[in-house]
């Protein structure tokens, strides 16, 4: 099989365009559009390229969010996971994803064209973000992660970025095309860099990091009153709940008690700054 080009991924001219489109377009367009706080940056202090930075995926101003958060060392040639299904099957799509986050083809059809490509890079010192859901949430609810990572991780011997994504679904929920208005605060959390432990196989290793994740994500959520995962599945449960009865009762009241339920963010700017987890 012949091995995947990998040069556009870290040559000089294409860095220089990526850094002109993030720097110029995308980041000052999503920090004007959203109040962007973050945290743990010290955390990123020994961490060192290659790598794999792993998030929850809610919304489209993920990916922007954590190539502005990260400092230039580190996201320079960070190269996006991107479904190869969708944003590499014509042109116009390929384009901006690859200028915008120096993205590589994810396979999700089963095909076995690109599947060595992430190794290759991270071989090569190419740093990797990769949302290991797998797709956009389409509730906010956080799903389990896929072993994918871990085992790059693993297999490279590269450290996870672990990032947590606060406030994403709420500023830009599925199937909005850009921010709701009045700059909704958005965080973005950078946890301690981990590795597998001795014996940990990829499937037990993705598990630790969901739990990381999840963790940072509620303890960040309720400390600026804004809705944690337990508050997404809840919603997403009654929901679901009120749904299913639906054919057999009247469901007025379900609807009060599913609006009532679902998680929306408490309006406290005075308690928002900026913060610094160490």
């Amino acid at each position: 099989m012949t091995e995947p080009k990998t040069t556009r991924y870290t040559s000089p001219l294409p860095g220089a365009a990526r850094f002109a489109a993030q720097q110029l377009v995308m980041k000052p367009y999503m920090w004007s559009a959203l109040t962007v706080h973050i945290h743990g940056r010290r955390n990123l202090d020994s961490l060192k390229a290659p790598f794999v930075a792993v998030a929850n995926h809610s919304s489209h101003v993920d990916a922007p969010l954590i190539f502005g958060a990260l400092p230039r060392r580190l996201s320079k040639n960070l190269s996006a996971g991107a479904a190869a299904d969708y944003f590499f099957q014509s042109w116009y799509k390929a384009l901006p994803t690859t200028l915008f986050f120096n993205s590589f083809p994810v396979e999700r059809q089963g095909s076995r064209g690109k599947r060595g490509m992430a190794g290759v890079l991270l071989t090569e010192g190419v740093p990797l973000l990769i949302f290991p859901e797998g797709t956009r949430s389409r509730t906010g609810a956080m799903g389990r992660f896929t072993p994918g990572a871990a085992a790059l991780s693993i297999s490279r011997n590269v450290p996870i970025l672990p990032i947590a994504l606060v406030g994403a679904y709420a500023a830009m929920p599925y199937g909005v095309n850009v921010p709701v208005p009045g700059r909704p605060h958005v965080h973005v959390v950078f946890g301690r860099p981990l590795r597998a432990a001795p014996g940990e196989i990829a499937h037990q290793f993705a598990e630790r990091i969901n739990r990381y994740v999840v963790e940072m994500h509620d303890t960040t959520a309720r400390a600026y009153g804004m809705p944690t995962q337990a508050d997404f599945h809840r919603a997403v449960a009654l929901r679901t709940a009120a749904a299913e009865r639906a054919p057999q009762v009247d469901t007025s009241d379900d609807a009060d008690e599913v609006a009532e339920a679902a998680p929306r963010p408490v309006a406290r700017p005075e308690a928002i700054r900026e913060a610094e987890a160490g």
